[in-house]
């Protein structure tokens, strides 16, 4: 396996509204970042990915860009921004930016020019069709956010296509200029320092010829298969790659939704022709039932252990494995896979511990690191989200499904449990703000704050600064191989990695009663190398009786 910095690295991301804020408007912003710098590198990551915080009108949270070479103004200005990349490399980190590139904002000066007509040099930077003779649509696909992928536009009369929301139209990746436009602007940003790019929905810029209907007859009908890993899209990566990417030693990493193990090992190819690794969504779907996101089931651990262990073998000696259970998208882990009641700090520790000994590249979400939970508003209003108002308009405001059901499943799958305030200290507001926050903290935050686990050893932060440090003293941790054992057991998750003569052997009880591990492993020495209970280091690991979410990790010699 060939060694590669950012194969070694963990990566933390910061969701720029919700992290923290320096002049008590309500939003994060880039000094109140670096103003907490110092906690990040005590915690020990080495990467930090920064969602957007590009000019944009907010539509989507900063994922609606209108110039991809400048601020935010709520964010501050181009010199804190470069305050904040200064500040991270004298400490040793690293910064990842966001880059969109399937879609713009309306609002985008190459949009403005596109929709003012049919001849406009701008308008092929887009995808516009014309309507059907019925007065339908281009096609019947939908979008990520509901409703119709397209939106027409009286100016021309004609149609544009918005796989997500309708101020987000999708850029033209079939136009040359289109794709040397973001080459350049790309190039531009990791000439000013950056260390590379987190890649939106990357795998969705090629579609498929011709934009055809789904052949199912319905009016509105998911399309994914016409634009997910469409016909170009490794030849427009790894166009990327020669024109841009190869030139700068850098950490790239694509959201993929909808990429098998076999598209994974395309993307990111051991000969490092597209990307170095990608976000698989399989594992996040297994509590997802028939209707989709919102169809919550409940999830697992066999599910898990199937997906998981796919992804492992799928990848071993061809590509690289992303590995996270949460992030600004996504629900908070704890609440998701763990016990965020009696045994949060300790499920917490599990969940840590499980994926960060895994092969691929840790990712951490803000908050995560002190065990952030999930957040239960009783009003729809004090929710933020597009995609959570969306839902909710089609299926209780014009659908009559019931209001507390859909409330519940927005309190385990809604995007806004993962974009509540930071929670620093017991002060108002969690000490995110001075002022009025532009979502409400988690009412939690005078029990749950970075200044309570910085004051306590025990704590889950410091229990993931050791998973940090053992990542650095352990190159079986990130070269070892994966393999499943117990695969049977309802209760644990146990595998092994192997690296050479040494082999490493991780258990995870993922439920609140005691569990057996029974193994079969002969060797001179096992070493404890972290547990989330108190241990002795003496235990029988052929026949451990494992607590309530309880964690260990051994190296045998």
């Amino acid at each position: 396996m060939e060694k590669k910095w950012w194969k070694e690295s963990v990566v933390y991301q910061i969701y720029p509204r919700s992290f923290m804020d320096s002049n008590g408007d309500g939003i994060g912003d880039l000094k109140g970042m670096t103003s907490k710098l110092d906690y990040l590198h005590e915690l020990g990551v080495d990467v930090i990915w920064l969602s957007p915080v590009y000019e944009s009108p907010n539509d989507d949270n900063g994922y609606d860009i209108s110039d991809y070479q400048a601020i935010m103004d709520e964010f501050g200005t181009m010199k804190d921004w470069e305050d904040l990349l200064a500040g991270l490399h004298s400490r040793g980190m690293k910064l990842m930016m966001d880059l969109v590139v399937n879609h713009t904002s309306d609002e985008h000066k190459w949009f403005v020019e596109s929709r003012k007509s049919k001849d406009n040099p701008y308008r092929d930077y887009y995808v516009w069709r014309p309507g059907k003779e019925d007065g339908l649509e281009p096609n019947n696909w939908t979008s990520f956010f509901s409703g119709s992928a397209w939106q027409k536009d009286e100016e021309t009369d004609e149609y544009f296509l918005h796989l997500f929301s309708k101020k987000q139209p999708d850029l033209n990746w079939e136009n040359r200029k289109v794709r040397q436009e973001i080459y350049d602007m790309m190039t531009w940003w990791l000439d000013k320092g950056i260390d590379g790019f987190r890649m939106d929905v990357i795998n969705l810029i090629s579609k498929v010829d011709g934009l055809p209907s789904t052949p199912s007859g319905k009016r509105y009908d998911w399309g994914g298969d016409y634009f997910m890993n469409g016909p170009r899209v490794h030849e427009y990566l790894q166009e990327m790659n020669r024109e841009v990417l190869s030139k700068y030693d850098i950490i790239t990493v694509g959201e993929c939704p909808g990429a098998s193990t076999e598209d994974a090992a395309q993307y990111a190819n051991k000969e490092q022709t597209e990307l170095n690794m990608i976000f698989t969504f399989e594992h996040m779907d297994i509590d997802s039932g028939p209707g989709g996101k919102w169809d919550v089931k409940p999830w697992e651990l066999k599910d898990l252990k199937d997906v998981m262990t796919k992804w492992q073998k799928g990848l071993e000696g061809k590509g690289w494995n992303s590995l996270y259970l949460n992030n600004h998208d996504q629900p908070r882990m704890v609440s998701r896979f763990g016990n965020d009641k009696e045994y949060r700090v300790e499920s917490a520790k599990m969940l840590g511990t499980f994926l960060h000994m895994m092969q691929g590249t840790p990712y951490i979400y803000q908050g995560e690191e002190i065990g952030m939970t999930n957040v239960r508003f009783e009003a729809i209003e004090e929710y933020n989200d597009l995609e959570i108002h969306n839902m909710y308009r089609e299926k209780v405001t014009e659908g009559g499904e019931d209001h507390q059901k859909v409330m519940e499943s927005i309190y385990v799958k809604g995007r806004d449990n993962a974009r509540t305030p930071m929670q620093w200290d017991e002060s108002p507001n969690g000490g995110f703000t001075t002022g009025t926050p532009w979502i409400k903290v988690n009412p939690n935050f005078e029990q749950i704050n970075a200044k309570q686990a910085l004051a306590d050893s025990n704590s889950i932060f410091y229990y993931y600064q050791k998973l940090i440090k053992l990542r650095k003293e352990h190159d079986i941790i990130v070269y070892g191989t994966y393999d499943l054992v117990a695969e049977e057991h309802e209760a644990i998750y146990a595998y092994t990695r192997t690296l050479g003569d040494e082999k490493l052997l991780v258990v995870c009880n993922f439920y609140g009663d005691e569990a057996v591990f029974n193994g079969n492993y002969s060797f001179d020495n096992a070493e404890l190398l972290i547990s989330n209970y108190e241990e002795n280091g003496n235990e029988n690991i052929n026949n451990m009786t494992l607590r309530a979410y309880e964690t260990r990790v051994y190296l045998l010699k």
